[in-house]
């Protein structure tokens, strides 16, 4: 089975009862990752979560079969979640489908592969297995998922402020999900008790990074500018950034980043394009040479391990939040030393 994200809602459901193995590829990292979560929870019995890097099946491809049918401790059902860049999972998918006996579902987000990659042409002629490509959004359809968004939360949204929000996340719909759960929060909304949002209310949550300091820190760190990177750290314990909303500021460039690299291509002119955008005005000016620079220096496979790398922050984060501040400039300083290998 094949869907492009135009289709894709439509068949989820089918496709979670039916399908084992799922391959979610396109320039769009943010949606075929939203794409996977939706997959996972419509699973009729989703189990524990195995996640497994496309590196390691590259290095084991008998691994992900074995993984798929061996048996937890309990006897519970599981589910893998393989994080992979192009085709390193094909030997891999290979030997899952040769194996003989029952194995659990199998999804795999494949950063810079397309349906034209050997592994979307193994699986999109099975029954049992999903192929779904997805292509960066527009404007207009994510700030119709963010009033979407509002809905299921609670949150009334008028059109500017569905707008405000997708501009904010760099059209990146986990970031925006994140801002309209916040919001839901600080009204108190339900979708039994909704509440209408105003601009005051998202002023108050902290959805721009720009008024909270944090855009300097942000270009230091990704543009790799180590004799900067001290102070800035410094000034982040001085003035009590929040962690989290910090980290948000990161993942907001990260996914403009993937945006703009998506729009470039391998060989692409990055002062045109920058140029091209500037016009549009779908980049503030005043950014143009710091997104120049970070473009040279995040593209491909580096970009896709900066964007699973603040994930992985993003979970640690929320989950120590005792020690967050720490856990967020030990892993800046590592963003800023990679940075600067490029530089």
């Amino acid at each position: 089975m094949k869907a492009s994200q135009k289709d894709f809602k439509g068949q989820a459901a089918t496709a979670a009862r039916t399908a084992s193995v799922f391959f979610f590829c396109g320039p769009d990292e943010a949606g075929a990752n939203e794409a996977a979560h939706t997959i996972a929870g419509l699973l009729p019995d989703p189990g524990e979560r195995i996640e497994l890097s496309g590196t390691d099946l590259r290095k084991d491809p008998v691994r992900l079969g074995d993984e798929a049918r061996s048996i937890s401790l309990f006897g519970d059902r599981r589910h893998i979640w393989v994080r992979a860049s192009g085709d390193e999972a094909h030997d891999a998918v290979v030997n899952l489908l040769e194996g003989e006996g029952e194995a659990c579902p199998v999804l795999v987000v494949a950063t810079s592969a397309t349906d034209k990659s050997r592994t979307a042409k193994l699986l999109a002629p099975r029954g049992d297995a999903l192929v779904a490509m997805f292509y960066p959004p527009d404007l207009r359809s994510v700030t119709g998922t963010v009033r979407d968004m509002g809905d299921a939360a609670g949150v009334q949204l008028g059109g500017d402020l569905a707008e405000r929000i997708a501009r904010a996340a760099a059209l990146d719909i986990r970031l925006a999900q994140s801002e309209v759960t916040k919001l839901a929060l600080y009204l108190d909304a339900s979708p039994a008790a909704p509440r209408r949002a105003d601009a005051q209310a998202l002023d108050a949550i902290g959805a721009r990074c720009e008024d909270d300091g944090f855009s300097e820190l942000v270009n230091v760190v990704l543009g790799g500018e180590l004799g900067k990177l001290p102070s800035e750290l410094r000034r982040m314990r001085e003035q009590g950034l929040n962690p989290v909303g910090l980290l948000l500021a990161f993942e907001r460039r990260a996914a403009q980043l993937a945006q703009l690299a998506a729009k470039l291509g391998p060989r692409g002119d990055v002062h045109g394009l920058l140029d091209a955008e500037v016009q549009a005005r779908r980049v503030f000016w005043k950014d143009r040479r710091d997104l120049t620079d970070q473009l040279k220096r995040w593209r491909g496979k580096r970009l896709a391990r900066l964007v699973a790398r603040l994930t992985a922050l993003h979970r640690a984060l929320l989950g120590n939040s005792q020690t967050a501040e720490l856990l967020l400039a030990q892993e800046l300083g590592q963003i800023a030393r990679f940075a600067a290998q490029r530089g």
